[in-house]
């Protein structure tokens, strides 16, 4: 600590002090709101999206419009104000897959937005449900999220808990210290959130690709006001303590199993472009851990109060979030609802987990298979199908597996394959079905002790 203090003045510490104090409240800090817990950014995010409630449609639609159309014209035409840019030749210099994505995206957004088609892509339970219900929150909550992640990332937040934290996140998670952070911003928050925070890291070089995509898969989790909603859904509010403490639980349980199976342990531990940086895990003679990531923090926050370079930072996370994952989103949301909803593809999934579910002494063991696969969809469609089953053991399960399954294609998976961090959607399934196998029987035996 006095090694610290000499070489560092009072305006150094409020250079992290303040940013960081003021990262943590906005999205660290949950609080009630007409009854309701939030926190700051989300509430900032929902204030907006109500004032631009009849615009944000159009916003939508415009963004992913933009996102194809400016693909196949750099593909057709290759302009120079595009080819000469390398944000924008980066944007849109993108191979075959994701050129049949964006346009099968914009072509579903067309169709929702002009209920224009089969009424199977645009109804409220499929392009709807993705457009109206899920989409719409993600215009203004990337927004705030572009602009005010760096409050908790760059002002040497990230390095003081990372070194404190290392040695608990190294052996058990096998991921460093900073990490945890992207954990609480997720799970307080919102996942979404958590998926930029650590592809914005893993582009910098703070993380590897194992470490990023173990993070996104793993510690993506879905926030504690989406908890209390799937709760509602099947009608076990009463039982939130319970249930919160096992799936926190499970969710550790899995965080620390999956990672060292394939397909995370065959991931390799290179950094995005080759650049890496010093994560500072390595402390000195003459630190403590403490003072050593005091000292990190510090030197950290006195190179970051730059605006501009904040301002344009903000504005290209915000961009690669608005014209980046919106088409994905829409395409591979739309596509898997579809299938959730019309066709027994899930269904026939879930029969492997019948005589797991009746070994586990689970009631109504039939229906509740269709419900533990059918998440990778989306993670709300395992709470609507669950709530008519009579037992409260059995909805009380299938509502825990379903947040702790993490990876679902209407929202987070979408997000992490249109992030940089390099994950196919097999691996993202068989990742979802390595967490359900690992959870189910945990939440199993947890619900039957405290039930």
């Amino acid at each position: 600590m006095d090694s610290t203090s000499k070489k560092h003045k009072a305006s150094d510490y409020l250079k992290f002090i303040i940013p960081s104090i003021i990262g943590l409240i906005l999205f660290l800090m949950p609080f009630k709101y007409k009854g309701e817990s939030t926190i700051p950014v989300a509430l900032f995010a929902n204030t907006l999206m109500d004032a631009l409630f009849e615009l944000l449609p159009i916003v939508l639609l415009v963004l992913v419009s933009f996102t194809t159309i400016m693909t196949f014209i750099y593909i057709l035409l290759k302009p120079s104000f595009i080819e000469n840019n390398k944000y924008l030749k980066e944007k849109f210099n993108v191979n075959l897959f994701w050129i049949i994505a964006r346009t099968i995206g914009m072509i579903f957004c067309f169709l929702v937005f002009f209920q224009a088609g089969p009424e199977w892509i645009w109804s409220e339970d499929t392009g709807g449900l993705l457009l109206n219900d899920l989409m719409m929150p993600l215009v203004p909550m990337f927004l705030f999220a572009g602009f005010l992640l760096p409050l908790l990332t760059n002002f040497g937040l990230l390095e003081f808990v990372g070194s404190l934290l290392t040695p608990i996140m190294r052996p058990l998670f096998l991921l460093p210290g900073r990490s945890s952070i992207d954990c609480l911003a997720s799970w307080v928050g919102d996942a979404t959130i958590g998926v930029a925070l650590t592809n914005k890291q893993y582009e910098e070089g703070y993380y590897t690709t194992r470490e990023a995509t173990v993070i996104a898969t793993n510690f993506s989790a879905s926030s504690i006001t989406f908890c209390l909603i799937v709760l509602s859904q099947v009608g076990l509010t009463h039982m939130f303590g319970k249930w919160y403490l096992v799936v926190a639980i499970a969710g550790i349980i899995a965080a620390i199993i999956v990672p060292r199976v394939p397909p995370l342990s065959k991931k390799p531990d290179k950094y995005y472009a080759g650049e890496k940086k010093d994560l500072g895990e390595s402390i000195p003679e003459g630190y403590t851990v403490f003072s050593w990531g005091l000292h990190l923090a510090l030197e950290r926050a006195k190179t970051s109060w730059d605006f501009k370079k904040y301002l344009k930072s903000g504005i290209f996370t915000v961009l690669d979030m608005w014209i980046v994952v919106f088409p994905v989103l829409m395409s591979f949301g739309t596509v898997s609802l579809i299938i959730a909803e019309y066709t027994p593809v899930f269904q026939w999934l879930g029969v492997p987990f019948i005589p797991i579910l009746k070994l586990l002494r689970i009631p109504y063991a039939v229906e509740a298979s269709q419900t533990m696969v059918v998440g990778f969809s989306d993670m709300f469609i395992p709470a609507i199908i669950g709530s008519s089953i009579p037992s409260e053991l059995t909805r009380f399960v299938i509502s825990a597996v379903s947040l702790v399954q993490v990876v679902f294609l209407s929202e987070v998976g979408a997000v992490i394959l249109a992030s940089k961090i390099p994950v196919s959607i097999v691996e993202l399934f068989i990742i979802f079905i390595e967490r359900t196998i690992v959870t189910l029987p945990v939440i199993a035996v947890l619900a039957h002790l405290l039930l």
